[in-house]
């Protein structure tokens, strides 16, 4: 039996269009097979070996025999957004979801500005990437000192600021109030710090980012094994995703490298912990909104190098879950996520590979893990831990 779990989340790494993408405008987003087919292949014979490519649609290459078991999730949320993702993989699907926005309200602009004790002046206010609207507005954010704002077409409120304009205290200070009043009718899943540095042309965004999500709307998955006894060592971003809710440990590493170095560390090392929950998230933020294609190949194939030290590192006990949470189709015209099924890879000493074929929610990851435990059903999803189990 697994007494660990270990829940890897590549951040954007889809691995298809939804039925319902069209509703998105995402008819045609394949994160992973449209960077496959836009570089001629992508190097990944570790995750390829895991089963990546027998998942149905992948349009990578396939093996004979895979080691992992293997499928894919669709998202039950309407949404494609990362907090909605990480929350219904622990069982907790937001019904109606997040608001989104193609611009703020004026009268709650002025008022965040207003608490803040600014002038109440602000530069954008509409969707975008990060990159291109510092190439728009950064010049003149350097020169007003004004916070530039914007959004995208997910849940998302972002203030982004030169760290030798607005220093990052205060960033972070004006974040807290737009928090407090994107609630209600405005009701974002995240606000989210971006500092930047450089001059005009050669802007840069930071490490210094920082999340600010909300308290999961219900019991997640870690909030009922917190309560039994069972902690969740959260790494990257995961717990600002869970307002650190259900997550007793934390390690915000802020890269792959580092993200992908700490999951190791924490199977040879950690003996505390139920559930090592990690997301890696430069596929997003570096690559698929930058529509970066190449850099979002390297990154894949530089995680892949790491497999057989994340595998490695399991004890026989320990059950290795590697997922999504939503696609970012880097070859898309938008720079926004994709509304896409996720892959599924599930690894262990006692796990049989098999086809999971398509699961109907992402909460089937929280069903299995109630179950790998032995505390029966979780509310919402299909266990899969009974078809992959095998007796040693």
């Amino acid at each position: 039996m697994f007494n660990r779990v270990c829940i890897v989340v590549l951040d954007s790494v889809g691995i298809g269009e939804l039925p319902d993408a069209a509703d998105y405008g995402d008819v045609g987003a394949h994160t992973l097979g449209n960077i496959h087919k836009a570089r001629g292949g992508i190097s990944l014979p570790n995750l390829y070996e895991l089963g990546l490519g027998n998942i149905e649609n992948s349009r990578l290459p396939s093996v004979a025999a895979t080691t992992a078991a293997y499928g894919r999730m669709a998202e039950k949320t309407h949404s494609k957004d990362t907090t909605c993702g990480h929350w219904e993989m622990m069982g907790l699907v937001m019904d109606p979801p997040f608001k989104t926005f193609d611009k703020f309200p004026e009268k709650m602009l002025r008022e965040w500005l207003h608490r803040a004790g600014r002038e109440e002046k602000w530069l954008g206010n509409y969707p975008a990437s990060g990159t291109e609207i510092l190439d728009k507005l950064g010049a003149e954010h350097i020169a007003t000192g004004a916070p530039i704002v914007y959004t995208s077409a997910d849940s998302v409120f972002q203030i982004a600021a030169h760290e030798d304009v607005i220093s990052i205290a205060e960033l972070y200070k004006l974040c807290e109030i737009a928090r407090d009043l994107l609630v209600g009718d405005l009701f974002v899943g995240r606000v989210i710090a971006r500092p930047f540095t450089g001059t005009l042309g050669a802007f840069s965004r930071t490490e210094r980012r920082k999340d600010y999500a909300v308290p999961p709307v219900g019991e997640t998955l870690l909030d009922a094994l917190e309560a039994r006894g069972f902690y969740t060592l959260g790494i990257g971003k995961i717990d600002d995703i869970f307002c650190n809710r259900g997550v007793r440990y934390t390690n915000h590493t802020t890269n792959n490298a580092a993200s992908t170095n700490a999951i190791i560390d924490a199977l040879q090392n950690n003996r505390d912990v139920a559930v090592i929950f990690a997301n890696l998230i430069d596929f997003d933020m570096k690559y698929g909104h930058r529509n970066d294609v190449e850099g979002y190949g390297l990154a894949l194939e530089a995680f892949d190098t790491r497999i057989p030290e994340i595998i490695a590192a399991l004890r026989p006990e320990d059950l290795l879950i590697v997922t999504a949470d939503h696609g970012c189709d880097p070859t898309m015209p938008s720079t926004d996520h994709s509304r896409e099924y996720v892959p599924l890879l599930v690894y262990g000493n006692s796990i049989k590979p098999a086809n999971l074929g398509t699961r109907a929610t992402f909460a089937d990851i929280a069903a299995t893990v109630y179950d790998v435990f032995g505390f029966g059903a979780w509310g919402i999803g299909q266990s899969f831990f009974g078809e992959i189990y095998c007796k040693q």
